[in-house]
């Protein structure tokens, strides 16, 4: 017998020698289930450890100088693209009027046709397939009184009906079909107005626009400022050979304030944390407004939250936000880190005659609407000084993660040996009544 330490008295975990043991058929059952129960659970809590979970964040939003990406994609089947201007503008005092990059005019065959694709054709003035190279390198043509647009291909001249035109809205007159402009009839533009005028139209791409208060809207004719007032020229809009006249109704079939959440995220995520992910359906999706009047305007008012998805591992990347304003496109928003900037939105909708007259025929006499005003789709968006962060998280730590390992061993465990120690003495007491009984 080896001679005993000094930790001996310490040992809290005394031990029986094996003659004293005793081995019983319910001990080995108990045992086969206490371990089949202990690998369950301990697969069940390392399922728990690896699974990903969505922490949303609420905090106020300090960034500035910030850019956003709005994204359309809006079918009108009444009106000609000819006829269309897309313009925004913010309270920062940048107006873009006529945006010429990231967005396209489809041409739609007439509704009753089939509203087929006839052309797409990229809101690019001065484009290679608009520059008239049969002239005589010479020639300059008069802008008849007008001043000559800036970015016009020769300057101080007006070569081009798309450039006269240009030139009457920066001095506030209207156009109409360019009757006695040497360039309109040379080009035949009111032959190609005419021909064009049942036709619908699909305004579709992005715009990167500062991150502040402001509103984009599609109406007919070119636009221009007047003093302090924002106004198009509406002549060849009401003055149409179309019975009925032009209408605004419309299809919004996509809009949403910056990219898309991807895919692949999605689906790692899984069905169970899908739910936070529903900012994404946007909410003005697949809407559709019909109307019968000319004279008529829809406002949409958005709210939008700045939105950031942080994955698992996103701070342990390395993130350049310097190099993300030169993105193209509809890259703007993805991180290097992996993480995504994006917004989500809600929004209530109002529509008009601007004829005035009341809402009796939906049901609202009560609701007087004010004559005059510009036909069009009106989209006033304002931006909310919180946001919302989705940070990826594992649902537990590795500490927390051992911890339940042990846990469930031990309780197991225990649970087992009492189990066991009470079928003992159970079985050890019958058989005791049933000797006493003989």
């Amino acid at each position: 017998m080896p001679p005993k330490s000094r930790f001996t008295r310490l040992d809290a975990f005394t031990k029986t020698v094996d003659e004293a043991r005793v081995r019983t058929t319910s001990g080995g059952i108990v045992t086969i289930a206490s371990l089949l129960i202990v690998f369950w659970l301990a697969w069940g809590e390392w399922a728990d450890y690896r699974r990903i979970v969505v922490h949303p964040e609420l905090i106020v939003d300090k960034g500035r100088g910030e850019k956003m990406e709005i994204h359309l994609n809006i079918t009108f089947p009444k009106i000609p693209c000819e006829l269309l201007t897309l313009d925004v503008m913010d309270v920062s005092g940048e107006q873009q009027v006529g945006v010429m990059h990231g967005v396209s005019k489809v041409r739609l065959q007439p509704h009753e046709e089939g509203g087929r694709v006839i052309d797409i054709r990229a809101l690019d003035l001065h484009s290679e397939d608009d520059k008239a190279t049969h002239l005589d390198p010479e020639y300059c043509g008069g802008c008849y009184g007008a001043t000559p647009p800036q970015n016009a291909q020769k300057p101080g001249c007006c070569n081009t009906c798309d450039e006269v035109r240009e030139a009457y809205a920066s001095v506030s007159w209207a156009f109409g079909r360019g009757e006695n402009v040497e360039q309109c009839e040379r080009e035949h533009y009111g032959e190609m107005l005419d021909s064009q005028r049942k036709e619908g139209c699909r305004i579709e791409g992005a715009l990167r626009v500062n991150k502040v208060i402001g509103n984009f809207h599609i109406a007919p004719g070119r636009s221009f400022s007047n003093g302090n007032m924002h106004v198009h020229d509406l002549n060849n809009y009401f003055e149409t050979p179309v019975t009925g006249g032009h209408q605004f109704s419309h299809q919004i079939h996509h809009l949403r304030f910056g990219p898309q959440l991807p895919e692949e995220l999605t689906k790692k995520l899984g069905k169970k944390t899908n739910l936070w992910t529903n900012h994404h359906l946007n909410p003005l999706d697949d809407t559709e407004q019909i109307t019968a009047e000319p004279a008529y305007n829809f406002m949409y008012f958005v709210k939008v939250v700045s939105t950031s998805y942080l994955p698992l591992g996103w701070e342990k990347q390395t993130s350049s936000d310097a190099a993300n304003d030169y993105v193209g496109i509809g890259a703007y928003g993805h991180q290097n880190d992996g993480s995504v900037e994006t917004h989500q939105y809600s929004v209530t909708s109002h529509r008009r005659s601007l004829n005035g007259g009341d809402d009796a025929a939906e049901g609202h006499k009560e609701k007087i609407h004010a004559r005059g005003g510009i036909p069009g789709v009106f989209f006033s968006y304002d931006i909310s000084p919180m946001k919302v962060i989705n940070r990826e998280e594992r649902s537990k730590t590795l500490n927390g993660f051992l911890t339940g390992l042990c846990a469930i061993i031990g309780g197991t465990l225990t649970v087992a040996a009492a189990v066991d120690r009470g079928l003992y003495e159970g079985g050890t007491r019958l058989k005791k009544l049933q000797s006493k009984n003989m």
